[in-house]
């Protein structure tokens, strides 16, 4: 989707989602060395920047395949030749048959994920590779690693009757709540020791466990020792966030989209702006509130600045006080606007703006558009 020639950032009519390739690169090859460092595979999660073009970037950058979070995202990737694909979502017996189409009409290995044994039998025969759903301590979804019920969903999908049992998965998504890369650094551990020790149990009770595979990205951003795993599937990591930041997996400068947005009221005397992204842009997520006061964005390069409140289509950005502001923000002006969430945000628009470095007197230019791909 490339534009005719290159603008400069701030001629981009608003609201509009920027992706700053430069700093997306580095990303990815920060990560792609680090699971090397690790000796892991690298499967990211792509519901993050659900994007062809991002998702050929992984793989250019060693990526093995990509994660997904619906069947759509699967039937999209699938379809523009990305043919090793997990849906890394609990599968339920009326989305095989969907599962199956997908797999059959595109020629993708498509990888499904389950944690219950009726779901696990329901999958008989039908061609599609499959991973064991673990609860490694986020508590959301995934057997209990320590029952025998874990052992007898286990031993069905091992009995491979019309299936491909590719082994365990987890999801580390507890490593969010933590507040510094040396606490996310001991859910990695934690969620490694729970995943090699289940995957030895299975083992010793002749169950053929071929892969262990992890994610999250403030795991995977401090873990330093991945012993026993195979893959890991981290996601965020692409772009980062604003939540990122505060808890310590990333530095400012590592986050890779924003949205811009345009001043459209500032009245005399006020402390606060109003500008044209609301929660249909930015997400009603409220960031970590275990590591800062409530916010809903950051104003690039405005520290003093608090994104205070979010309507449908209107974004509150306050001061500390009206002097604060004096002379600094008119009608016309824009801003960039740092999301809490950046998977949650991506969702809201058509189209990335691609900014490729700077232009004259430090601006970026917009050097191309790349799809967003959405619904389920």
């Amino acid at each position: 989707m490339r534009d005719a020639g290159c603008v400069k950032v701030h001629d981009v009519e608003t609201p509009a989602l920027l992706l700053h390739l430069d700093v997306v690169e580095r990303n990815l090859a920060h990560m792609a060395a680090r699971a090397r460092k690790l000796g892991v595979a690298l499967r990211p999660h792509a519901k993050t920047h659900k994007c062809v073009e991002l998702g050929r970037l992984q793989l250019e950058h060693g990526a093995r395949g990509l994660t997904v979070s619906t069947l759509v995202e699967a039937e999209v990737f699938a379809r523009a030749g990305i043919t090793d694909l997990t849906w890394a979502f609990p599968i339920d017996p009326g989305h095989v048959a969907h599962a199956r189409r997908i797999a059959h009409d595109t020629g993708a290995t498509l990888r499904v994920v389950v944690d219950d044994l009726g779901a696990a039998r329901a999958l008989a025969g039908s061609g599609l590779h499959v991973w064991l759903k673990v609860d490694c301590g986020y508590h959301r979804a995934g057997v209990d690693p320590a029952s025998d019920y874990a052992v007898a969903v286990a031993r069905e999908l091992g009995r491979e009757q019309g299936l491909s049992f590719d082994g365990i998965l987890s999801h580390s998504g507890h490593a969010y709540r933590t507040t510094s890369k040396a606490e996310a650094a001991v859910v990695a551990e934690s969620e490694r020791s729970v995943m090699v020790e289940f995957a030895e149990r299975l083992r010793r009770d002749g169950i053929s466990v071929r892969e262990v595979s992890v994610g999250s990205t403030p795991a995977m951003a401090a873990a330093t020792d991945l012993t026993g795993v195979t893959e890991a599937r981290p996601g965020n990591y692409v772009f980062y966030d604003r939540t990122m930041v505060l808890i310590g997996c990333c530095q400012p400068a590592d986050v890779a989209v924003s949205v811009l947005a345009t001043v459209v009221s500032h009245q005399p005397g006020a402390s606060h702006f109003v500008v044209d992204a609301g929660a249909l842009e930015l997400s009603k997520d409220p960031g970590p509130a275990h590591v800062g006061p409530q916010a809903m964005g950051a104003v690039k390069d405005a520290p003093d600045l608090t994104v205070a409140t979010l309507s449908q289509e209107h974004g509150v950005i306050r001061a500390a006080s009206a002097a604060a502001l004096d002379g600094r923000f008119t009608v016309g002006d824009k801003v960039e606007i740092i999301p809490n969430h950046s998977c949650l945000t991506v969702p809201h628009f058509d189209a990335y703006h691609v900014v490729r470095g700077t232009g004259d007197g430090g601006e970026g230019r917009v050097v191309d558009r790349w799809k967003i791909e959405r619904g389920r």
